[in-house]
């Protein structure tokens, strides 16, 4: 996937260059106080002046004496295979979500392979998905040699277009995977009731999307099953591993066994029956359960600041001609904001390009990303569907035609235009959102004169 610095790799150059700051809340503060020294009528660090920004955002993750003590009693415990620690986090998160059952495991990949694992998804079957997403979302669905199809991006949301939707699903559509991209829901009303229409099952990817919410319901508690990454550049973290909630208990149980083996939930050891079909063992070790019920705590105050804070820099952003912040179906109730998306207009930056103005800004003391690439346009893609099983299955001429069938041009300018902040950089006091909105004032102001530079 063409993706210029990975969502990863991004958050940690954030995070670093905020290494060593505590989590401070309060909603004002003079630019003194922030770090700041110049204001957006000064020139810009490219053509020679000061910074915007002098020191780095809310390092992350956020480390606590708990954490290290919680990881101890594990290692001196003994039990460092799927045990209690892993069960008292599948019930707490459970009840944080107000869902009936959470599966703990390994990833948030092998969350949505549980999941299309419990639905028995196989070859000759369809995958929807949106093509503005990580890796592992079509990954999934190659892993299960089952046929990814594209439906096209909302570029003012960023997420699937449910007006799309309908007209891509066929006979052979054994989910939908809507991804609430950045912590941002869906259009989970129309997709819904599309996929009820269809009798289609939906699997939420809501792997960025902690603590979001449609319509004051969590997000990963509205489809068939809900799917959570815990990598450790989450909202929540644990280094890797991932969650599934569900309130189907059939569901939970189809889950279970194929990440454990074909085993039954709640046997012994050494006392369990095979059941189900063709499974493999994606479990969460006893060190990721104990650290995420440690990392819990303070997960809902950072998902309000984040939610405040996001709502006020868009307040700010969207005065910019030219800058233009990911809009919020009405629905969002609460956006988790795991990433801060806006599309840039070069047009009304002296025709400025993109690159050259997320240079510009990440010199002023604010990082930021392009995102990602058309996933669909992803030459792996191409490899895995002109493998053997593939064109046996599916045949020559359908896999041919693939491309002009699975095209998405509203995606293609989605990802010329966009732009990213990481989580961590929404957790600081209020007046880090001015400081990057002076910033890009500053480059605004200053940008034809960039342009020659």
């Amino acid at each position: 996937m063409n993706v210029k610095m990975t969502r990863r790799h991004f958050i940690g150059t954030a995070a670093v260059a905020g290494a060593g700051m505590n989590l401070h809340f309060s909603s004002v503060a003079n630019a003194a106080e922030c770090g700041s020294t110049v204001s957006a009528t000064a020139k810009p660090v490219l053509l020679g002046g000061k910074p915007v920004r002098t020191k780095g955002f809310q390092s992350w993750p956020v480390v606590s004496e708990h954490d290290e003590t919680s990881i101890q009693e594990v290692v001196h415990s003994g039990r460092w295979y799927r045990g209690k620690s892993v069960e008292e986090f599948e019930e707490a998160y459970a009840k944080l979500n107000d869902a009936k059952y959470c599966l703990a495991t390994s990833s948030g990949t092998s969350a949505l392979y549980a999941s299309l694992g419990g639905l028995g998804v196989g070859p000759g079957d369809e995958v929807i998905v949106p093509p503005y997403t990580f890796v592992a979302t079509v990954n999934v669905v190659l892993l299960n040699y089952a046929m990814p199809v594209f439906v096209d991006s909302d570029r003012e949301t960023f997420l699937m277009d449910p007006k799309k939707l309908e007209s891509a699903i066929t006979p052979r559509t054994a989910a939908i995977i809507p991804v609430h991209i950045g912590g941002a829901a869906a259009d989970m009303d129309n997709i819904l009731a599309i996929a009820k229409k269809h009798n289609v099952p939906v699997i939420e990817d809501a792997c960025q999307a902690h603590l979001g919410q449609w319509r004051e319901r969590n997000l990963g508690t509205l489809g068939t099953t809900g799917c959570f990454s815990f990598q450790i550049s989450k909202n929540l973290g644990s280094g890797e591993g991932g969650a599934v909630l569900t309130n189907d208990e059939s569901m939970a149980n189809k889950c279970f066994a194929f990440h454990n083996n074909c085993r039954k939930r709640k046997t012994a050891s050494y006392n369990f029956t095979y059941e189900g079909g063709r499974a493999t063992n994606i479990r969460m070790t006893e060190f990721q359960g104990a650290l995420l019920l440690s990392q819990m705590r303070g997960l809902e105050q950072r998902a309000k600041t984040r939610h405040e804070n996001g709502k006020y820099l868009t307040g700010m952003l969207r005065e910019i001609p030219g800058i233009v912040p990911a809009r919020m179906y009405d629905g969002c109730t609460r956006n988790a904001y795991h990433l801060y998306m806006f599309r840039y207009q070069p047009e009304k930056f002296s025709n400025l390009p993109r690159q050259k103005f997320m240079k510009a800004l990440s010199a002023e003391g604010i990082p930021c990303s392009g995102g990602y690439g058309p996933l669909n346009k992803a030459s792996f893609i191409k490899n895995a569907l002109n493998a053997r099983p593939y064109v046996k299955v599916y045949g020559k001429d359908t896999i041919a035609k693939w491309d002009d069938d699975n095209r998405c041009p509203e995606n293609d300018k989605l990802c010329e235009e966009a732009v990213w902040f990481t989580q961590n950089m929404l957790l600081g006091p209020r007046s880090d959102m001015d400081e990057i909105a002076e910033a890009v004032r500053k480059i605004k102001k200053h940008a034809e004169i960039l342009v020659k530079s």
